[in-house]
């Protein structure tokens, strides 16, 4: 019995979406289509800031690898998902399903440090911008870079560690559309406890830290801006911040919501439709966020577009 459980565990069925037979096909151009504008609109924005010597600055150092690790969660998440919609078996292995949460998990992580990297950096550039530069320094930059992604494999590697203590049997139907730590949880034949008590603890410790940096440096920022003088440069420094802090409240609301709180592994129903919103929608948000509201990326997309027809016309 023992070794027919233990043969059961190579393989999962992901039955998300299994409720909506015949919704599958439009769910399939929905989610096409998402994740192909997260990507072109994640990517692109990569590109556009190594290309543009201009944006090459810590605010948008951070935000082009908050757009690497949004598009990471896409592919970690939606192609599996996109092939299940018309798979008859809709099998992933278990190796599959621990390398997809552990990116999912890695790409999560490193977005709640660059969101507070982010934060941090628009404190300095509005409470100390005549010392800006010497404290936002390339180094610092690199070493947070580096010190963000070293914590996000850190913590992928600790909850996929303790998944694979686990052991599964009976149904190995997993009522999601990827492999997320709850579902999972609810399959182990053995008492997930340790589990169940570290993911709060560590996606606690987090969430609180990132959280902590973002409302400190907010609040320096809002002090500041409440004592300039100039009704125009109150105007500017808040809505240089409005977009940062927006995706920051959208991002961290549905984690807390997802995963912080402790009845999360008992309540089912709810897992299908957050994670929707914390893998599909803010990785298509975030670019739109960034974008259409900041001049200096619409003025790098307007002259990357003229250099380009520039060099066009020359060939001809």
């Amino acid at each position: 019995m023992t070794k027919d459980n233990h043969s059961m565990t190579n393989e999962f069925i992901l039955i998300g979406f299994k409720d909506q037979p015949d919704l599958k096909p439009l769910l399939f151009v929905v989610f096409f289509v998402i994740y192909l504008i997260t990507m072109v609109g994640n990517l692109g924005l990569v590109a556009l800031i190594y290309m543009d010597h201009r944006l090459h600055t810590p605010m948008y150092f951070f935000l082009g690898n908050l757009a690497l690790m949004d598009s990471c969660c896409s592919c970690a998440i939606t192609p599996k998902m996109l092939e299940n919609f018309f798979s008859e078996d809709r099998m992933i292995s278990l190796y599959e399903c621990m390398a997809q949460f552990y990116f999912f998990c890695l790409a999560e992580t490193a977005d709640c440090f660059l969101l507070a990297a982010m934060a941090y950096d628009r404190y300095v550039a509005i409470c100390s911008p005549l010392q800006y530069h010497t404290k936002m320094s390339k180094k610092l930059c690199t070493q947070m870079i580096i010190g963000t992604y070293i914590a996000g494999h850190v913590h992928s590697m600790i909850h996929v560690g303790l998944l694979f203590r686990l052991t599964f049997c009976g149904s190995h139907e997993i009522n999601h559309f990827f492999c997320d730590v709850f579902p999972l949880y609810r399959l182990s034949c053995i008492d997930p406890y340790i589990n169940e008590l570290m993911l709060p603890i560590l996606a606690g410790s987090i969430q609180i830290f990132s959280n902590i940096t973002v409302l400190i440096s907010y609040l320096y920022i809002l002090f500041t801006i409440f004592k300039m003088k100039s009704k125009e440069g109150r105007g500017k420094a808040l809505s240089t911040c409005a977009s940062h802090f927006l995706s920051v409240s959208i991002f961290y609301g549905s984690l807390l919501f997802g995963y912080v709180q402790p009845s999360s592994v008992k309540e089912e129903d709810k897992d299908v439709p957050v994670a929707i919103f914390y893998t599909q929608v803010i990785p298509i948000l975030n670019p739109f966020i960034y974008s259409f509201r900041n001049k200096e990326v619409i003025n790098a997309v307007k002259r990357i577009i003229k250099y380009k027809s520039h060099n066009t016309l020359k060939q001809i």
